[in-house]
């Protein structure tokens, strides 16, 4: 058995192969380092516990699911960045099953404030991108946006429902995307 790992990547790998195949609650630190071949204090030189191996491993998920899919976006309209986005999370969903339900779960009480953030960053982000794309958009029209009904907003509540659908797990962006489509565009 090896006694040093090589990068926290190789552990934070292993458990995300570890939540494929056999759920996020299969993570703990004994079970990472069998995975990885080393021992019990070689991935305690990487991670303090057995949460922040879970919040480090939450957070390397959001973030290939978001910005490492493999799948770079390459359109120009905020329709088809809404449509990349729910293939990303459809594709998440699928390799990471019970993932989105329960990774907030594998908190401690104390420590669900820190998971909850981490969360939050990851769909700060998200947000970031979205409102960037939309004002990016040549095709909004000109009086899409107001006081009451700013980008910033529409944004929110598009990314609500992207949430929802991956809740649901219902990755069907047909009505969302019309709902866009009549709601910022011209006809």
């Amino acid at each position: 058995m090896n006694t040093v790992v090589t990068s926290k990547e190789i552990i934070l790998e292993a458990s995300k192969k570890l939540i494929r195949e056999e759920g996020l609650n299969s993570i703990n630190i004994r079970s990472v380092a069998s995975a990885c071949g080393v021992s019990v204090g070689s991935i305690y030189n990487y991670f303090d516990s057995k949460s922040e191996l879970v919040a480090a491993t939450v957070e390397s998920i959001w973030s290939e699911i978001f910005h490492n899919s493999g799948r770079p976006f390459v359109c120009c309209s905020f329709v088809e960045y809404i449509e990349w986005l729910l293939e990303n999370l459809k594709e998440g969903y699928q390799k990471y099953p019970g993932f989105f339900a329960l990774h907030s779960m594998n908190f401690s009480q104390e420590e669900k404030a820190r998971g909850q953030q981490l969360m939050q960053n990851s769909w700060q982000g998200i947000l970031q991108n979205m409102l960037l794309v939309l004002q990016k958009d040549a095709l909004v029209k000109p009086d899409a946006f107001d006081v009451s009904f700013s980008p910033e907003k529409f944004v929110d509540f598009i990314f609500s429902h992207l949430i929802a659908a991956l809740v649901r797990g219902d990755f069907d962006s047909s009505t969302l995307v019309e709902m866009i489509r009549r709601s910022i565009y011209l006809s």
